[in-house]
């Protein structure tokens, strides 16, 4: 395993591939995105411990996204039991997998406490449900610099965590030296990904004025709330499953890609 390091131009790169490969399998990859949330969702109104199984879950739920996009790059349609296929290829290092997610669910939950130091722990509960997101609270000062807490300690936390569930399901890495060689990549390619960043932000800026302006022409013309609702759910959905279609072009690029020839899917794309 090389870690490569990629000019900044490349995040635009990637970005270009995940879209690029998502429309090859729109439906397929949405409909996997969708039920892989769903999930998560469901285990998160569990009392007490559903949404920590939820977070431990995150980094699992992006493999899965990163072996459909391989998937689809080869030619493959990404099917549920070609993915599970994957998974049971790789199932030795399905432990090392639960043990990062475990990780992420108690370094999230360290970011949560620290923003409740601000706040009496409001953010927390609106998070986890246990408290409605109203006006007053979202413009309390105290809710506000919570939420630029959590959102400026989520930036190195997802450095950590981002190529390293490729790391330990493609190269056999331990949970922590994939941390460790997942924050190295991200921050030796820091140019790269903040390209990728701002690509990203401008398609999702984009995507959202077009939706807009469509379901205020739709509302004009006299369709109900239920059809804009839905279209603006779907726009969501989409806009989302390509972003994470997108993440496994930047571990390609950043790492060789695995020496496993037999794996029924490897982050490559021609």
């Amino acid at each position: 395993m090389k870690l490569h390091i990629v000019p900044a131009r490349t995040g635009v790169d990637w970005v270009r591939q995940g879209i690029r490969v998502f429309w090859r399998q729109p439906l397929a990859l949405t409909l996997l995105f969708f039920t892989t949330t769903a999930a998560m969702s469901l285990l998160s109104v569990i009392p007490m411990i559903g949404s920590i199984i939820a977070l431990a879950l995150l980094p699992a739920a992006t493999l899965v996204m990163m072996e459909a996009a391989a998937e689809t790059s080869l030619g493959r349609v990404p099917t549920p039991a070609l993915i599970v296929h994957a998974f049971r290829t790789g199932r030795q290092r399905l432990g090392a997998l639960a043990v990062l997610g475990g990780i992420y669910a108690l370094l999230f939950l360290l970011i949560i406490g620290i923003a409740s130091v601000f706040d009496g722990g409001q953010f927390a509960r609106v998070y986890f449900g246990a408290e409605p997101l109203t006006q007053e609270i979202a413009t309390s000062s105290g809710f506000v610099i919570s939420t630029w807490i959590v959102m400026a300690l989520y930036v190195p936390l997802s450095m950590l965590f981002w190529h390293a569930p490729g790391l330990v399901h493609w190269h056999g890495v331990s949970p922590v030296k994939a941390l460790f060689f997942s924050v190295v990549a991200c921050a030796r390619n820091i140019g790269a990904f903040t390209i990728f960043s701002l690509a990203w932000f401008g398609v999702f800026v984009g995507a959202g004025i077009v939706v807009s302006l469509f379901v205020t022409l739709l509302a004009v013309a006299g369709l109900g709330n239920a059809v804009v609702a839905a279209i603006m759910i779907a726009s969501a959905l989409v806009l989302a499953s390509m972003f994470f279609t997108s993440i496994v072009f930047t571990f390609r690029d950043n790492f060789e890609p695995p020496d496993r020839p037999s794996a029924p899917a490897e982050p490559h794309i021609d």
